[in-house]
């Protein structure tokens, strides 16, 4: 299956969550056995054969794929989620969104100094989350390999803030 057929899976849905937005669907993907395997495979194929430590998935879509790619790669899983989420001692960041902010956290413990990190998500948009994602774990002494989705939204300049940093996208809009 290719990236083209993988785009056809996706439900777009205008004027969500707000209007003027055009929300892209990845549930109608995710419910194709063929199509979600495929998209994860399309994710993972740049880091073939290279060392990554641990995959950081960001809340909440990011665990969709983050999960089955650590399992993959031989990798550990490491979540970051929104304020109040975690149960043990915690680093947080806040960080700015299209619409407000918002404060993601990770333990504490989550990584260790040296570690070769890929950060995961289903989007980049703005480059807000990622951004944050990638600062949290280099303030825990991780090394940010790359950072990889499923789609990009390339009007949205997410690439700008994530400046220097390898990314592997599989579908551009």
């Amino acid at each position: 299956m290719s990236a083209e057929e993988l785009r056809a899976k996706i439900r777009e849905v205008p004027d969500f969550p707000k209007p003027g937005i055009l929300f892209y669907d990845i549930t109608t993907l995710l419910k194709d056995a063929a199509a979600y395997k495929e998209a994860i495979d399309l994710m993972l194929e740049p880091f073939a054969g290279e060392r990554i430590d641990i995959v950081v998935g960001m809340e909440s879509r990011g665990f969709i794929f983050s999960a089955p790619m650590a399992y993959q790669l031989d990798a550990g899983l490491v979540p970051v989620r929104k304020l109040g989420k975690l149960p043990a001692e915690t680093i947080t960041v806040e960080y700015a969104l299209e619409y407000g902010s918002n404060t993601l956290e990770i333990h504490r413990d989550a990584i260790t100094a040296g570690q070769k990190v890929l950060i995961v998500d289903d989007l980049l948009a703005t480059g807000g989350t990622a951004k944050a994602t990638s600062d949290l774990v280099r303030r825990l002494g991780g090394e940010v390999h790359a950072l990889a989705f499923l789609i990009e939204l390339l009007a949205l300049n997410g690439r700008q803030k994530l400046h220097g940093e390898r990314l592997h996208t599989v579908l551009q809009y």
